[in-house]
């Protein structure tokens, strides 16, 4: 029997779990599915306990989308054990160190053109506070603070602080328990997955009439992630960029989950060639090792909040520019660039598609679908985690749908045959719960 490094049993570690533990979206004392103990991860396979005994399950999901890579990187690791050696972490505030200065560049050079201020956080969702905080005390700045709303489509999300939960879908999204006290946001139609030129004009007709109090259009680009998995044309990003610029509006893209090749493209901004004002990145930045994002604004928004009232972005957290996380994260860019990354995602998303296509004639499936490394099956009714899981372990990979989602966004490095024990699982996982 494996033990965790701490020194606890797999037993130990479940009773503890259980008595003190509580897992995202989940009830204390209710799981339908008691979390699994995982021992170890290497390449695109994590090492779980099932039963008392130590299996061998595909990372089907890059552990939330972020170990691009997989898991125990060789360059990966000897980045984090040298920057280790030198320096774990200093405050950033009139501090720097080469590991951000590293980091910032690289991200300039990689991102949408325009984008050349870079600002490090914690998450995800905070770097979407952040993106949202630029845009306000950019008008701020400007003397039109009146212009403080946001717009988005339906269908999206942002995070689980309370901004970005304001521009989640307000109706069906994970949020809705807390609609009656969020920030009243501006809510366009949901996307059409084709492309429709009289979706895009209703659209500025809507933002047309709210133009004088919004500060920015916050989308995700091509790919609506932890919203539904919905996929959209990147042609309504060119309309998006034109419309915005038409009415004194900022556009922000959410590329947390899309960044870093996962759509096919090394943002997914760049299916259509347009640059946001402000973006933010995360998830797969540091190849999954530690937490870091981070939001990129143009010049002009940098210097115009500089200049204003304030006179600095009045945000700072403490572990902002984590050096480690920081260090990993070039490492792991620097690993993404130096292979042929446009066909390994080209191949996984050929292995998807076929590979789930039978999915297509399973009773209870209303949709399968695939954009770059990501792979769904839409059921007409919510999954069962407590039928899902063992099924997906069963066939020795790791699964995590929710809502009626059976997806997977596996690692960059998995083998055709990977990806071919993937894609039966999840068709297997949708038979049953169909």
């Amino acid at each position: 029997m494996p033990a965790a490094k701490a020194g606890l049993t797999p037993e130990q570690i479940s009773a503890i779990d259980a008595a003190h533990l509580w897992h995202p979206y989940s009830t204390i004392g209710a799981e339908s599915v008691a979390p699994v103990v995982a021992v170890g991860a290497r390449g695109a396979w994590l090492t779980l306990v099932r039963d008392g005994k130590p299996i061998e399950a595909l990372d089907a999901m890059s552990s939330w989308w972020t170990a691009i890579h997989g898991h125990g990187h060789p360059v990966l690791d000897a980045a984090l054990s040298a920057q280790l050696g030198v320096m774990n972490h200093v405050m950033f505030g009139g501090l720097t160190h080469e590991p951000a200065a590293r980091l910032a560049q690289l991200l300039v050079d990689i991102t949408p053109a325009g984008l050349e201020t870079v600002f490090f956080s914690d998450s995800g969702s905070v770097s979407v506070e952040v993106a949202v905080k630029m845009a306000l005390q950019y008008w701020r700045s400007r003397g039109r603070p009146g212009k403080h709303r946001l717009m988005t489509w339906r269908g999206g999300y942002h995070g689980d602080t309370f901004t970005p939960m304001s521009v989640c879908d307000p109706d069906g999204g994970m949020h809705s328990l807390w609609a009656d006290i969020l920030a009243r946001q501006v809510f366009a139609p949901q996307v059409p997955r084709d492309y429709d030129p009289g979706y895009s004009a209703a659209f500025e007709e809507q933002l047309a009439r709210h133009a004088a109090e919004l500060a920015a259009v916050i989308v995700e680009p091509v790919v609506q992630g932890a919203g539904g998995m919905r996929f959209h044309d990147p042609r309504y990003l060119r309309d998006l960029r034109d419309i915005c610029r038409r009415h004194e509006v900022l556009l922000i893209f959410d590329e947390i989950a899309t960044g870093f090749g996962r759509t096919g493209e090394l943002f997914a901004a760049d299916h259509a060639g347009v640059s946001p004002d402000i973006m933010c990145v995360g998830k797969a930045l540091t190849g999954g090792y530690l937490t870091l994002a981070a939001t990129l604004c143009t010049t002009g928004i940098a210097h115009t909040i500089s200049s204003g009232e304030a006179g600095a972005l009045m945000h700072g957290p403490t572990f902002m520019a984590n050096a480690l996380a920081c260090a990993v994260s070039v490492a792991s860019v620097e690993v993404l660039l130096g292979q042929d990354w446009r066909s390994r995602v080209a191949e996984i998303g050929a292995g998807l598609a076929a590979g789930l296509e039978p999915a297509r004639a399973l009773p209870g499936v209303s949709d399968v679908r695939v954009c770059g490394a990501i792979g769904v099956i839409e059921c007409e009714r919510p999954v069962d985690l407590a039928v899902a899981t063992p099924a997906a372990l069963d066939h020795g990979v790791w699964l995590r749908p929710f809502r009626n989602l059976v997806y997977a966004m596996p690692p960059y490095i998995c083998t055709p045959a990977e990806i071919s024990q993937i894609t039966s699982a999840m068709v297997q996982v949708a038979r049953l719960v169909g």
